[in-house]
């Protein structure tokens, strides 16, 4: 089926919308952030926005969506089963905190204090959602729950680690930003439910 005129348009009105944020990003806080700047910044009419996008948290959510499936990647490849190939940190986490101190601005931006609380939910519950099938095998509960509460748990804690990471500077390097977390995530996954 041939693609349509609009639906061209469409995908070309998305991509200059999404590519305008993520350059005001690396200007200006998330929370400073205003259609009018996108659209200005994008070259389209307010009301193309709104046929796209809720609001400019909506937009940074779909904008990020390629870089999150990154991150996603790394963490659902991630073993928290205190198994890892070889001694010491799994590479999956190191690779998770390399890819975010790649794109740290933008990190920074999402993930800090004048961030999008919309767009940290659902990084979160994709990151959920990624982690559950390594914690399936490991956990089952009486209700089926434990292993939803546990991949909310690792998610949660992963998702924090990064944040304060960001803040603090990213000290260190990834390697050993991994390798001081590690010890706990095999901790908590090593953690039997009641």
């Amino acid at each position: 089926m041939p693609v349509q005129q609009g639906d061209r348009r469409s995908r070309r009105s998305r991509t200059a919308m999404e590519g305008a944020l993520l350059e005001l990003i690396g200007d200006r806080d998330l929370s400073q952030i205003s259609v009018s700047d996108v659209t200005g910044r994008a070259d389209v009419h307010r009301s193309t926005f709104y046929e796209h996008y809720t609001d400019v948290h909506d937009l940074a959510a779909s904008a990020c969506t390629e870089m999150f499936d990154q991150l996603l990647s790394a963490t659902s490849a991630l073993s928290v089963t205190g198994e890892s190939s070889g001694e010491g940190v799994h590479p999956s986490l190191t690779a998770m905190f390399a890819h975010v101190a790649e794109h740290h601005a933008l990190y920074q931006a999402l993930l800090g204090a004048d961030g999008s609380a919309r767009v940290i939910n659902h990084l979160l519950q994709r990151m959920t959602e990624s982690v559950r099938p390594r914690l399936s095998a490991r956990l089952t509960g009486p209700e089926g729950d434990a292993v939803d509460s546990a991949a909310a748990f690792v998610s949660g804690a992963l998702l924090g680690a990064i944040a304060d990471w960001l803040h603090r500077g990213r000290p260190g390097t990834p390697e050993r930003f991994a390798a001081a977390i590690w010890p706990q995530l095999v901790a908590v996954s090593l953690a039997q439910p009641a």
